[in-house]
């Protein structure tokens, strides 16, 4: 009996440890997002994106991957709309930052190398509710421009305040 006493209580710390580990670090939600041609509606791109629309996910964004595969990147979701700045804190690549306003326009594209060793990150600011983060150039790569849109799913279109 003792036995079973302690074997039910180690499976429940078990239990509890498992429950805090996956909330605390269990997979980033992920939809497809498309880029998409402002004047002819022709598709650009598809790409799949790890989704951050929390502050403190909003805060970490990519600073705890090693590189983006080339039709994967991270969609940042604002509470709103607004002029938003981003940094590439503790980034070990270089990225495509794209800003979109709430309609889905592209309004702003950044291409954010590496700071030099010992240097701060410049800011790269840009107007919207939505900042789609891509491998470097991949803006260039797939024809994405000011001006074109960015498909994003609903359920996605809403950030934790």
């Amino acid at each position: 009996m003792r036995n079973r006493a302690w074997l039910a209580l180690l499976l429940a710390v078990i239990a509890v440890v498992a429950g805090v580990a996956l909330f605390l670090g269990g997979p980033a939600e992920q939809t497809t997002v498309t880029f998409v041609d402002g004047e002819n509606g022709s598709e650009l791109a598809t790409v799949e994106v790890n989704v951050s629309d929390s502050y403190d996910e909003r805060y970490t964004g990519l600073s705890n991957h090693d590189s983006l595969n080339a039709d994967e990147g991270m969609l940042f979701v604002h509470p709103r709309e607004a002029t938003h700045g981003y940094v590439m804190r503790d980034m070990a690549f270089p990225i495509d930052m794209v800003f979109v306003a709430e309609n889905g326009t592209v309004t702003t594209i950044h291409h954010a190398e590496l700071p030099p060793e010992g240097e701060d990150s410049p800011t790269y600011e840009g107007y919207g509710k939505y900042v789609v983060e891509l491998p470097y150039e991949y803006t260039t790569d797939h024809g994405i421009e000011v001006g074109d849109r960015v498909e994003i799913p609903e359920e996605h279109r809403k950030a934790e305040v």
